[in-house]
């Protein structure tokens, strides 16, 4: 008893004081692409993401070999792999993650399955305009976390917290792609509530792109937060649904009451 008990205490400081997780290599063989290999990020925080045939599935319904595409918030990679995969060798995928802690994971998956894809890791967060910005976690060893400072939860993720630099990705991307941006069909951000912000920089992007989107209502941004999320998908003439998981699940159309939830969930958005 008394050792399990003093086994709890250890695990409790961990999770109250910063430590850096290393990565694992891992395999996983789906049914198009055969064997290949992921970064596994081992913060426990991650809860050991998998990388499956129905993921990339998911994404060949918008992907097409060649395609430009953009993972923002890419974390680890757990998307950014499946999304690459999709766009194969001869696309290209963006993947921005501000954290340096779990960049340089993103950074192994990049380099990862050359044969099949083309990553380009980007250490900066999609912001509203080019400066420095504050990322804050509720997590000493930031396994998760946003930029903070635009949302009226202003209590949320400040417990710990570092500079990190921030770029007006609609910029970005008419300087160093303004050749790609023909090819782009898909963008998936994942930002902890700065989602929509993130969608207010975009405007001539999703005007003349129409990309896919895939966004997230995120269960702390208060109800105004979700809901203004919401009409900026409509009055960008786009239909939002509730994305299940990312398969070929069918998913339901989402109406403006649904987003008072508390719970986090993902939104595809459909330009019409």
């Amino acid at each position: 008893m008394f050792n399990y008990i003093r086994k709890k205490i250890q695990e409790r400081k961990k999770k109250k004081s910063f430590q850096a997780y290393e990565f694992q290599i891992v395999d996983f063989h789906l049914v198009h692409e055969g064997t290949i290999q992921y970064a596994r990020w081992l913060h426990p925080g991650e809860f050991g993401n998998e990388v499956h045939h129905e993921n990339v599935d998911f994404y060949r319904q918008f992907i097409r070999e060649g395609d430009f595409v953009i993972d923002i918030g890419a974390n680890e990679g757990d998307t950014t792999v499946p999304m690459a995969l999709a766009a194969g060798k001869s696309g290209l995928t963006l993947a921005l993650e501000p954290n340096p802690y779990v960049f340089n994971v993103l950074e192994a998956n990049a380099g990862l399955n050359k044969e099949k894809t083309n990553i380009i890791p980007l250490n900066f967060a999609a912001t509203g305009y080019d400066g420095n910005f504050t990322f804050g976690s509720g997590d000493p060893s930031y396994g998760n976390g946003g930029i903070v400072g635009f949302t009226y939860n202003q209590k949320r993720n400040v417990r710990f917290t570092f500079n990190v630099t921030g770029k007006n990705i609609e910029d970005y991307l008419k300087k160093q792609y303004p050749h790609l941006l023909s090819k782009l069909t898909f963008v998936k951000i994942d930002a902890e509530g700065y989602d929509k912000e993130i969608i207010k920089t975009l405007p001539a992007i999703l005007h003349f792109c129409r990309p896919h989107l895939v966004t997230e209502c995120f269960g702390p941004s208060t109800i105004i937060e979700k809901v203004e999320l919401f009409d900026l998908l409509i009055q960008l003439n786009y239909t939002p649904y509730r994305l299940t998981d990312f398969t070929l699940k069918s998913n339901v159309k989402i109406n403006r009451e649904d987003m008072a939830g508390k719970k986090t969930f993902d939104i595809l958005a459909v330009p019409n």
